[in-house]
């Protein structure tokens, strides 16, 4: 376990499987370095997960396909409390207790919640005028006699239009209650553990100030409870692009495979995806993000996997072709990624092993959680049991 003098850390994983080496650099490979600094607190958020429908029996797999990815990545459970968000009710007991301090336009102001689920005030509007409008169209046809395949056909063009329309309204009427408060539950699982940092990508910024907000309206009111935990940003590979689109962020939800490297991806796989990866015009292999996005995004993945700084990878390189650069970077690939896959499988046949690891974890992050709750009891003026 971390030394009693060091300071606390906490974040959490998403509850998925089959990672990819944009996670790597981007978060886990963070994770393990920092594990040697802070106390860290990872935990599984799969309690955020449900937030959108999921299948029951795929969602408790990835959960724990998450867990296995990182304990082979080098997350140490010596080192680190590794738990899932679920196991440890205190959780959503803070969350509820955040949400009646916050108010309802701050989180309707969350970018995640406005992308997801905000309905367009005109959209109901633009639907009546659009049916006004089809309908003069097929009338308007109709009076001047056109023929009857193009009535049809003009028939078929609004029915599709409407459908398509009124399938948009229905999917922003599911929008849940989850979603609107997730901010509020992300707050209680940083807060909880009253850390001095937060691990966090700058697509996770507003999260992290939401709950610095929070903290500051509890502490205003009820006294001083909560530390305002600092960002930790990572410098560089915070944001790796996509291999077949250097200027969106890889992603598991591409259109295709070859926009990722899977950490469990074969090296037959690797060396393909690398070979057809997406470059830039011109023959130089140099760091210019503006006017060479795809030879520089995979000059960052080369020098995060490879350990190597990107002016020497652009010194080695100089004078050399892409396809010598890429095969060698897909060497480097596979140098780091086959032992994490060996750990991997050997972590996957010992199942029991990592639901101790998780048991274990789950009482450490009870036991810190119960203290911070013991004082947020007595301070909202709950009656202690």
């Amino acid at each position: 376990m971390a030394g009693p003098n060091k300071q606390i850390a906490v974040s959490g994983i998403q509850a998925s499987g089959n990672l990819h080496i944009g996670n790597y650099i981007g978060a886990i490979k963070q994770f393990v370095e920092l594990q040697d600094k802070y106390k860290m607190f990872v935990f599984v958020a799969d309690l955020h997960a449900i937030t959108v429908p999921q299948d029951p029996e795929k969602l408790q797999a990835q959960t724990l396909d998450a867990v296995y990815t990182y304990l082979a990545c080098g997350l140490d459970p010596e080192k680190t409390t590794i738990f899932i968000q679920s196991h440890v009710p205190q959780h959503t007991e803070l969350g509820w207790i955040l949400n009646t301090i916050t108010p309802l336009g701050e989180l309707e102001r969350m970018t995640q919640f406005k992308d997801k689920a905000k309905i367009d005030k005109n959209s109901l509007f633009d639907l009546e005028q659009l049916i006004r409008l089809e309908n003069a169209k097929y009338k308007a046809i109709e009076r001047s006699e056109g023929s009857i395949k193009e009535i049809k056909e003009i028939k078929i063009d609004i029915t599709t239009t409407l459908s398509e329309i009124l399938e948009e309204l229905k999917n922003r009427g599911r929008t849940t209650a989850g979603l609107l408060n997730y901010p509020t539950l992300m707050a209680a699982d940083i807060l909880l553990y009253n850390p001095d940092a937060v691990p966090v990508g700058e697509d996770q910024l507003q999260h992290l100030e939401f709950a610095r907000m929070v903290a500051r309206k509890f502490n205003t009111r009820f006294g001083e409870t909560f530390k305002e935990p600092k960002a930790l940003i990572q410098k560089e590979g915070a944001r790796i692009m996509g291999l077949d689109d250097p200027i969106k962020k890889m992603s598991k939800s591409a259109t295709s495979a070859n926009n990722y490297i899977g950490i469990l991806d074969s090296e037959e796989e690797i060396r393909r995806k690398i070979k057809i990866a997406v470059t830039d015009s011109g023959k130089e292999i140099k760091f210019y993000p503006k006017t060479k996005p795809a030879i520089s995004n995979l000059l960052i993945i080369f020098s995060q996997m490879a350990d190597i700084p990107v002016p020497g990878l652009e010194k080695k390189y100089a004078g050399k072709t892409y396809a010598e650069f890429k095969s060698d970077l897909a060497d480097a690939l596979v140098v780091a990624l086959s032992p994490i896959q060996i750990k991997y499988k050997a972590l996957t046949k010992d199942s029991e092993s990592v639901l101790k690891i998780l048991r274990n974890g789950a009482d450490r992050a009870r036991d810190a959680a119960a203290l911070t709750m013991h004082a947020v009891r007595q301070k909202v003026g709950l009656l202690a049991h």
